[in-house]
């Protein structure tokens, strides 16, 4: 039986998903399912909406968007990050992507019983945008795609590769393979000292609001086990996905080396390299729309208002079409809901 609770944002309500025990042995797993509204039976569309590393759902603005658009629209917060995480759990930890599986599935299911069978338009930003992909790719390989009634993809500043110098990427992600059996909480990297974060929240002089313990200015320690992970979901993407439905990739047109100073990274990602998003994305597979947004930030709905504005803009531009493109196509095919 469905179960919505009231979620710690106003208007938005929430649901806890069980996932039994933790293979990396923290106790149980659970993930949360946000939604917002109330009922969404008249729904053609759904966002299935996945944050990234040191992150959670908050963006409320960035459901006010597809909500205005008639979306309904649902947000994941994964297990052991947001509202998912328990006392006692490493804050986003995880030794194998694979193991998101089945709560993004489960959301699926419930979104699909809640809207009597919307198409549902999947969302990642960062490390979300290389979870979902690569999710994506084992649903189409099991031939189950249509099944979940999965018909778009958009991703926000995908995580395709790792950044920062050559070695890394060779020697260091060797390194990773060796010792993450045996030293996977090992950190390899401490929370920083503010950087991208100073340049979102309000205590910083940045425009958003959100909780600082689910969302650290500094970030989360980054541990051996989970960038171990992150490799290995990198280097499966870089011998070429198939997502199945077609997907916008949105991301800054340039980077910014990260510094404590917020006013030097206001303008450009100070998180991912873009030139690796640019070389990584016809990755993704199916039909692949990409598009640099000027002066952007990572999360490019967390920009400054122009680049934001732009990035909404290009948003709309391409569901503009794929609302027709997935109405077209389910005509062609006799498509029915319920």
């Amino acid at each position: 039986m469905t179960v919505w609770e009231p979620d710690v944002l106003p208007g938005y309500r929430q649901q806890t998903l069980a996932l039994g025990v933790d293979p990396d042995g923290e106790g149980e797993l659970v993930a949360t399912l946000v939604h917002a509204g109330e009922r969404d039976d008249a729904a053609e569309h759904a966002v299935l909406a996945v944050h990234g590393y040191t992150d959670y759902f908050f963006h409320t603005q960035v459901a006010d968007f597809f909500l205005a658009r008639g979306f309904a629209f649902y947000a994941l917060d994964l297990h052991k990050c947001g509202r998912s995480w328990r006392e006692g759990q490493t804050p986003h930890f995880t030794t194998d992507l694979a193991r998101y599986d089945a709560e993004l599935e489960h959301a699926t299911d419930i979104i699909a019983a809640a809207t009597g069978g919307a198409k549902v338009l999947v969302y990642g930003h960062s490390a979300g945008g290389l979870i979902v992909s690569l999710w994506l790719d084992r649903l189409r390989r099991r031939g189950a795609t249509a099944a979940k009634n999965i018909t778009g993809l958009v991703l926000n500043s995908p995580w395709l590769d790792l950044q920062g110098p050559a070695v890394l990427r060779t020697v260091g992600t060797a390194a990773l393979r060796a010792i993450a059996p045996v030293r996977k909480k090992h950190i390899v990297r401490p929370p920083t000292e503010g950087g991208y974060g100073t340049t979102l929240h309000r205590d910083y002089d940045g425009e958003f609001d959100y909780d600082l313990r689910w969302k650290p200015v500094g970030g989360f320690p980054v541990t051996v086990g989970w960038i171990n992970a992150i490799r290995r979901g990198h280097a499966r993407l870089h011998r070429g996905l198939d997502v199945g439905v077609p997907n916008l990739i949105l991301r800054s047109d340039h980077s910014v080396r990260e510094v404590p100073n917020p006013d030097a990274i206001q303008r450009g990602d100070a998180v991912l390299d873009v030139k690796q998003i640019a070389r990584w994305a016809g990755c993704i597979g199916n039909r692949t729309t990409i598009v640099p947004i000027v002066d952007a930030k990572h999360d490019v709905f967390l920009s400054l208002a122009e680049p934001r504005r732009a990035a909404f803009d290009e948003l709309g531009r391409w569901l503009d079409w794929y609302v027709e493109w997935s109405r077209s196509r389910c005509a062609t095919e006799q498509c029915e809901r319920g």
